[in-house]
């Protein structure tokens, strides 16, 4: 009788287990095309807003000789920020996926 109850739960749990989990993720919240267009929106606005400060960086490093000196030998303020040894880049992400969801 027990090898009768294994193989109906095999038999039928089994697959409704796997068509549960497969009709959650299909009810998933999904990017919208607004979504998109506001991620371009603030990719752009992230560009230029890079492109000021580097050209306050190169007015400032004009005025202080030795502004880019420190700038670039040490880089603890971005190391404060968490980026590690190097300045953080701006390159556009064609994955638009939020941050822990595959």
């Amino acid at each position: 009788m027990e090898e009768v109850i294994a193989i109906l739960c095999a038999i039928i749990g089994l697959p409704w287990l796997i068509m549960h989990y497969v009709t959650k993720w299909k009810q998933s919240p999904k990017i919208t095309n607004e979504d998109e267009r506001l991620l371009d929106e603030m990719y752009n606005l992230a560009r230029r807003l890079e492109a000021r400060v580097e050209t306050v960086e190169r007015i400032v490093a004009a005025d202080s000789p030795d502004f880019h000196s420190r700038l670039t030998s040490g880089d603890d303020y971005h190391r404060e920020l968490g980026f590690g040894d190097a300045r953080p880049s701006l390159e556009k992400r064609t994955d638009y996926r939020p941050a822990g969801r595959n």
